[in-house]
């Protein structure tokens, strides 16, 4: 049975199977054809939505005929350039603002004067427009909008930094707030080396300047990279009791920690990291961080409905999700990472319990915030949901599901 007449028993055409696996028509043509032959990634979608295995898929699939390289290597230019002039980056920063809805809170001649604090370059501007940023970061559908400007606010602090050698501690505050939120844009795109180079700077600017929550901040989040890294949550917890108690830096570490035990499967560590991560709830306000810690309250159920997943704890896992989901930060339209996240995991609780309609009950609201977001941590998040299916891929809803999260990450550069 070849590729084509296998979709057909399935009852697919091709422009079905196409939108499943988040491919042009024509790919599937030319797949069926033999002119060419599917991508490595794609070939594990294909597989899942034609009900087969990878080893049953080859035997469907025509050796592919060189095309002469007109299909092959095309590469998508860089999709965003602020350009280096300060008047464009003034431009980009007052365009995402708008973009974000975070000009709605913020006048416009205070937008203008962060603008011209850019031209300027004092440490209270750099300070400002980084605590501006992080807003904007917090409001953005899709996080890597705000990687150009960041960019370039960088550029602008490295040259701060060169011209102010003698009373630098400020400017090294400033740039270790940014390359946090770098970090951040970079892990959001999945893309973790990138992630830890930016942590790594903020962690040794933050130590230069002294300042020990900022250290241990750039630690905790190392840490969600490297979790089996513990020295990392360690390091973080001791900067963190050097820093500002009204600050809740000790009770993201927590946190931090907790999702570690979990990790290894231990609940009672894991509960005690938590307990003390709730302590946060008696803290007033953030201290005026400016957005580079943003571990709060509102997080806690969703913190710790994730470890219940990862131990198994099914019936917790689910009544703490529940409740996160139904805490205003997560409520439709707001915080679409963190809402489908909680949705993610919601599934994994029905994949671990065998029941399909939970899986595509929760599993599709999160696919489809994470192509609206682009978040690529809300995709790793269904990738590890992909994972948990097992036999529900028998199950033509949850296998249709699951070509959609392999799509998720899977680029198409043909047709």
């Amino acid at each position: 049975m070849g590729l084509a007449r296998r979709r057909k028993a399935l009852g697919y055409s091709q422009e079905k199977l196409a939108q499943l696996l988040g491919v042009d028509r024509t790919t599937v043509g030319r797949w069926e054809s033999g002119r060419i032959a599917p991508q490595p990634a794609q070939r594990r979608a294909l597989a899942a939505v034609l009900e087969i295995s990878l080893h049953e898929l080859d035997a469907l699939l025509a050796p592919p005929r060189p095309t002469g390289g007109a299909d092959q290597g095309r590469l998508s230019g860089d999709p965003m350039d602020a350009g280096d002039s300060d008047e464009m980056i003034r431009r980009e920063f007052l365009r995402l603002l708008t973009v974000s809805g975070a000009l709605a809170a913020l006048p416009a001649e205070e937008a203008e004067a962060l603008a011209d604090g850019v031209r300027r370059g004092t440490p209270a501007d750099f300070a400002r427009m980084n605590g501006h940023l992080w807003q904007v970061y917090q409001l953005a559908r899709a996080k890597r909008s705000v990687h150009p400007v960041v960019r370039d606010q960088l550029t602008r602090l490295t040259e701060a930094l060169a011209q102010n050698r003698g009373g630098a501690r400020s400017l090294l505050t400033a740039a270790a707030d940014l390359f946090q939120l770098a970090g951040e844009v970079a892990f959001d795109a999945d893309r973790h080396s990138d992630a830890v180079s930016s942590y790594a700077l903020a962690a040794s600017l933050s130590k230069d300047a002294g300042a020990y929550d900022l250290w241990a901040c750039a630690l905790a989040r190392h840490a969600y990279v490297e979790m089996a890294e513990h020295r990392y949550t360690q390091a973080a917890e001791a900067l963190a009791a050097r820093g500002d108690g009204a600050l809740s830096t000790r009770y993201w570490v927590a946190s931090v920690r907790a999702e570690a035990h979990a990790g290894l499967g231990d609940l009672d560590a894991c509960e005690r990291a938590l307990d003390r991560a709730e302590e946060v709830q008696g803290l007033n306000g953030d201290g005026g961080n400016g957005g580079w810690l943003r571990f709060d309250g509102s997080r806690l159920a969703e913190e710790r409905g994730a470890r219940y997943v990862r131990l198994g704890r099914l019936d917790l896992a689910e009544c703490t999700l529940q409740k996160a989901l139904g805490q205003g930060p997560l409520a439709s339209g707001q915080s679409f990472r963190r809402r489908g996240t909680v949705l993610a995991g919601l599934a994994a609780v029905g994949a671990k319990r065998g029941d399909p309609e939970q899986v595509v009950a929760y599993g599709s609201q999160a696919v489809e915030l994470a192509r609206t977001s682009g978040s690529g941590y809300v995709a790793r998040r269904l990738r590890d949901l992909y994972d948990e299916f097992g036999t529900l891929r028998r199950d033509r809803r949850v296998a249709e599901l699951g070509a959609e999260i392999v799509a998720l990450s899977t680029p198409s550069r043909e047709g």
